[in-house]
């Protein structure tokens, strides 16, 4: 199983970003697919979730200015941020829940760096 995430950069505060994480070496296995984000000294925060399905969540500090996406035939999970701001400075982690009899397994995609200056 293979997570390889991509888009991160640097950006001024105001400004858009999309990143995209593509699973491989999966089968049809893949679940739910989520991004999080880790700033330094700080606990990796869970940023939104979508379903096989396309049920969504976010977390209330993204809710309005980001949005996740999948596509199930690429095995790809994206996420679009829009006004972007300094303090959403982090590494970006995809995660994937991937079926392998008997149970779900989580797998994390080897991060994106996301720079906002002010």
């Amino acid at each position: 199983v293979q997570l390889q995430a991509s888009g991160g950069g640097l950006v001024q505060a105001g400004e858009s970003l999309k990143l995209s994480c593509a699973a491989s070496k999966i089968g049809d296995s893949l679940g739910t697919m989520a991004w999080y984000r880790q700033a330094p000294g700080k606990q990796r925060e869970l940023l939104a979730n979508i379903t096989a399905g396309g049920k969504t969540k976010y977390a209330d500090s993204v809710k309005g200015r980001f949005t996740i996406s999948r596509d199930n035939a690429k095995k790809t999970v994206y996420l679009e941020m829009n006004s972007l701001k300094p303090e959403d400075t982090a590494v970006y982690y995809c995660n994937a829940d991937i079926w392998t009899f008997p149970r779900w397994y989580p797998y994390w995609g080897q991060g994106t760096q996301v720079t906002v200056s002010s």
